[in-house]
């Protein structure tokens, strides 16, 4: 297996290319989960103007699609005629199988806003860890759509995850006692916990319908991004357009945008890729250690950005959904091979 052709680009170095690509792409992973959701909240928890979230959905759906036009070109050697070509033929020319992607197009573009609800609303380490429910909504839908089984340990796993989430939310009312962050905005608990729940929900089903897509065709992963993107953007604009379009019109598309806006777009944008490289390098067991380790970042960070306040109830949340993540990331028991048949004479074979 060619260390770089998940670009389309050969590479003389074989393994030893692949095993630092797997380390370098957990550790971009691992920095990207912990930096995108601490970036987030900063964006959302800060005094006076506050820019239009849909805007910023919007404008990472068209840096994702542009950025793979790019990694096309680069696989096409900057030849644009070739490229054209590709898009035509399996854009255009394939409507039916084209507009398969507008479903989880839809609905990854919903889950992003949610995401932003969510962000807004909780404190970066529950929210962290409550969005690790995706894992179960995303296991559940492969067990229903793709007819996928889990093993005992995974199952166990589940039960542990949706227990330590669990834990976290039913926090004590005294906020002396609860696990929360210094915030400038006003927050509305219920409705972050509510927009979390939904986007895992909605990331499970997309996550496995989009699999579904991928391994039903034998179109290029980058193309079935470039119609994700597409989609999104229209889709994008269309809330953009119903939720703040008063606002956008008075006050421009990029209001209230400073660099760590435009580092949050960044971050979204690129995360897809970097999850591209893992999901080819990496397997679940140092995934779910990046997931895990970026919870642990995400805490840490929060305590000093944010003054986060961590008690054992939290903590105790917090250590089973990362015991959960390592146990559900944990390849199934090979299956014993049988045995060989014993010697009449009842000896040991040798």
């Amino acid at each position: 297996m060619n260390s770089l052709d998940f670009l389309g680009i050969r590479h003389p170095y074989g393994a030893a290319t692949h095993l630092n690509l797997k380390y370098v792409s957990l550790f971009l992973l691992v920095l990207q989960n912990a930096s995108l959701i601490l970036t987030m909240r900063y964006t959302r928890n800060q005094p006076g103007a506050m820019y239009f979230s849909t805007t910023a959905v919007c404008v990472t759906e068209f840096v994702k699609m542009t950025t793979c036009v790019f990694i096309l070109l680069y696989q096409h050697k900057g030849n644009f005629v070739e490229l054209g070509k590709l898009l035509w033929n399996t854009i255009v020319l394939q409507p039916v199988d084209t507009l398969k992607v507008a479903v989880p197009a839809f609905i990854y573009t919903v889950q992003n806003n949610l995401m932003f609800i969510g962000v807004s609303n909780l404190s970066t380490a529950t929210f962290q860890v409550t969005y690790q429910l995706k894992i179960l909504t995303t296991a559940l839908c492969m067990v229903v759509m793709l007819r996928r089984s889990l093993s005992a340990s995974q199952w166990v796993a589940l039960i542990l995850l949706f227990a330590g989430v669990a834990i976290i939310q039913i926090q004590p009312s005294d906020p002396a006692k609860r696990a929360a962050e210094v915030s400038h905005t006003e927050q509305n608990y219920i409705h972050g916990l509510l927009a979390v729940i939904v986007a895992c929900c909605f990331s499970g089903f997309a996550g496995v319908y989009f699999e579904k897509i991928l391994k039903g065709s034998k179109t290029s992963i980058w193309v079935r991004n470039i119609q994700l993107g597409l989609f999104g953007t229209l889709i994008g604009l269309v809330g953009m357009i119903m939720k703040d379009g008063q606002g956008i019109s008075e006050k421009g598309m990029f209001y209230a945008y400073t660099p760590f806006v435009w580092a949050v777009i960044g971050l979204q944008a690129f995360g897809g890729l970097t999850i591209a490289v893992v999901v080819k390098y990496a397997d679940n067991i140092l995934k779910g250690f990046a997931t895990s380790v970026s919870i642990i970042i995400s805490t840490v960070a929060a305590v000093y950005l944010f003054h986060f306040q961590v008690n054992l109830q939290f903590c105790l949340g917090a250590g089973l959904v990362i015991s959960a993540i390592f146990l559900y990331g944990r390849p199934k028991p090979p299956e014993k091979a049988p045995s060989p048949e014993q010697p009449a004479n009842g000896g040991s074979g040798k």
